[in-house]
């Protein structure tokens, strides 16, 4: 039986606007429900779509937390009907549907997996919502496969560090773009085989030159806008573009002529408003294919920063820079 206090610390989007909307309040602790486990958070992972919902541009889904937050690590503070996974005190990660800025925060038992021997509470933070997007999108929604060529798009970043990593060791080759030659350095550090400095180079030429002409076979992007166009120039035939985000715009012209003859297959998808048993069978492709990866070393989590809970708004003015390399993240405990 598990006892904790009624009330917690949290962080809170007060009206919509820039990191300045973040203020601290005394929330209730919520009680978990059938299927859920309570968690004691040690640290938060920080998001773009946190940013986003700050502006007010990405609703909390209904029903759930409107506190920013999309991954925790921590221990288990207590459990809800049927979950049985987890015991009080379990060190454990977990991706939510919202509230990690918080001292305490809910998760489905599905989506919560046990914190690898020799990750940090930090590290661990930093895994969920980046492992399971580029899970999800790269390997079960684009098919990639060994000896294939992958085109990372904002590979500095918490997804882009986690699919170059990822990428490589389920042994494909791997292009990615970046904004600075220091960025592109740590890209092709963590097994990236080029890295295109987008400041000053062309991606779309280089993946020809790279592939001899025929193209890459998976992209990754969260930029949108005139990326879309220039991504489907750069698949190779039977090419798969997954779209994650659209950070210069979701509505654009493209010759779809292209994808016909080439036989392109164009996806994309959000996980936040997706069911629990989705994630739940992206939980365990992760837990089976993924953490191996991380507990021998094979994979690196990439921490850029911490912030403590309180300021928050300064990890959200760390991530508006653009100049992070890896994850940024929330200490709690």
């Amino acid at each position: 039986m598990s006892t904790y206090p009624e009330t917690m610390t949290a962080v809170a989007i007060q009206g919509k606007g820039g990191p300045e909307v973040l203020i601290a309040e005394q929330r209730p602790v919520p009680a978990p429900g059938a299927g859920q486990v309570l968690i004691k958070v040690e640290a938060a992972g920080v998001n773009r779509p946190d940013v986003l919902q700050r502006k007010g541009l990405y609703p909390a889904p209904k029903g759930h937390s409107e506190l920013p937050g999309l991954e925790v690590s921590g221990t288990i503070a207590a459990v809800g009907s049927g979950a049985s996974r987890f015991k009080v005190g379990e060190r454990v990660m977990a991706l939510l549907n919202g509230g990690g800025y918080a001292e305490f925060a809910l998760a489905e038992e599905p989506a919560t997996l046990p914190v690898p021997e020799g990750v940090s509470m930090i590290e661990a933070a930093a895994l969920p919502e980046t492992f399971f997007t580029v899970w999800y999108n790269v390997f079960e929604r684009g098919a990639l496969k060994p000896d294939e060529w992958l085109l990372v798009h904002g590979g500095s970043s918490g997804i882009g560090v986690t699919a170059i990593q990822l990428g490589a060791a389920f042994g494909a080759k791997v292009i990615t773009t970046a904004g600075s030659a220091q960025k592109c350095a740590a890209c092709v550090a963590l097994g990236a085989t080029r890295a295109v400095d987008y400041t000053t180079e062309d991606f779309v030429e280089v993946v020809k030159a790279e592939t001899q002409g025929r193209g890459v076979d998976v992209i990754l992007d969260m930029v949108g806008g005139d990326y879309v166009d220039r991504n489907i120039r750069s698949l190779g035939d039977d090419g798969r573009l997954v779209n994650i985000g659209y950070q210069s715009g979701s509505k654009v012209t493209v010759d779809m002529m292209r994808v016909m003859l080439k036989r392109l297959t164009l996806t994309g998808s959000t996980l936040r408003i997706r069911p629990t048993e989705i994630k739940g069978a992206i939980s365990h492709g992760v837990e089976t294919q993924v953490l191996p990866l991380v507990s021998s070393g094979k994979v690196k989590i990439v921490v850029d920063s911490t912030f403590p809970l309180l300021k928050a708004g300064e990890a959200h003015a760390r991530m508006e820079t653009s100049q992070h390399i890896g994850k940024i993240v929330l200490t709690v405990a």
